[in-house]
């Protein structure tokens, strides 16, 4: 298993360059945030803008607009259900995210079919939260590449069929293969698992992260990442190194890891690990 830390990603954070503007650094689309949860879409959103992403855009429940519009100025909003305007957004999308809070109603369904049928071939797409109920409830065949899927322990259980106690390296990699998608497994020294690449463990990550919208945190994070890195892998392993490695410098003095908090350090951090 190969152990992802500071030292072995040194030489691959990606820099600002000078000659560069908001394109430069990915179109990137959440459709996050039913009427209910609207916090993970904004927490998603959020570190996808603190992570470095260039252009975002916030699909999510109409109801959300104006406590997105009072939390976070620097991105674009549009209403998940209005898919004119979503298949717009999805022509335009370098990488996409799907699922923190978007539930798992039939409008959600007809949501995640559609981004599903119409998301451009080759764009990078994050299936997290409810989008991975979705696809474990209904069967879906997911057959986009590349897609990753962001599941904590019960939702791989879910999308895998393997129960918790039973979920090892092996099993786990197996049906990685079948799905032929990356999977960031959350837990303590979280896994990162590929179709013919090693089984990659963060070797970052407290308890103090054990609290509601952590992983929406990692979504943005992720999305952000994937779009300024040389390749997918490599932006997976990044950002969840950069999620981990920010919350344990902020547990080093709390006890709780808000991800609101964690989510405002990741400019300082990233400057931090770019330099020389």
């Amino acid at each position: 298993m190969l152990k992802i830390s500071r030292q072995t990603l040194k030489s691959h954070w990606p820099v600002r360059q000078k000659q560069s503007h908001k394109g430069t650094y990915g179109h990137l689309l959440l459709i996050a945030g039913n009427a209910q949860y609207g916090g993970a879409g904004i927490l998603a959103a959020s570190a996808a803008v603190y992570a470095g992403g260039g252009l975002v855009t916030l699909a999510t429940a109409k109801n959300n607009f104006t406590a997105v519009r009072a939390t976070l100025a620097e991105i674009m909003l549009i209403d998940f259900t209005d898919f004119d305007q979503l298949s717009q957004s999805l022509a335009n999308a370098t990488g996409v995210v799907i699922g923190p809070g978007l539930g798992t109603d039939s409008t959600s369904l007809a949501v995640l079919n559609f981004t599903l049928a119409h998301i451009a071939e080759g764009v990078p797409l994050i299936i997290d939260g409810s989008a991975i109920d979705l696809v474990a409830q209904h069967d879906l065949q997911v057959s986009h590449h590349p897609t990753i899927y962001t599941p904590h322990q019960m939702e791989w259980q879910r999308l895998s069929g393997i129960k918790i106690a039973d979920q090892s390296v092996g099993r786990n990699q197996a049906v990685v293969d079948q799905l032929n998608a990356t999977v960031v497994l959350k837990h303590y020294h979280t896994e990162i698992y590929a179709p013919a690449a090693p089984v990659a463990q963060i070797m970052a990550g407290n308890p103090g992260m054990a609290t509601g919208g952590s992983g929406d945190s990692l979504t943005g994070i992720l999305l952000a990442l994937i779009a300024q890195a040389n390749s997918v892998n490599e932006g997976v392993r990044l950002g969840t190194f950069l999620h981990s490695y920010t919350a344990d410098l902020i547990y080093e003095h709390e006890a709780v890891v808000l991800p609101h908090r964690l989510i405002r350090r990741l400019p300082a951090v990233l400057k931090q690990l770019t330099q020389p």
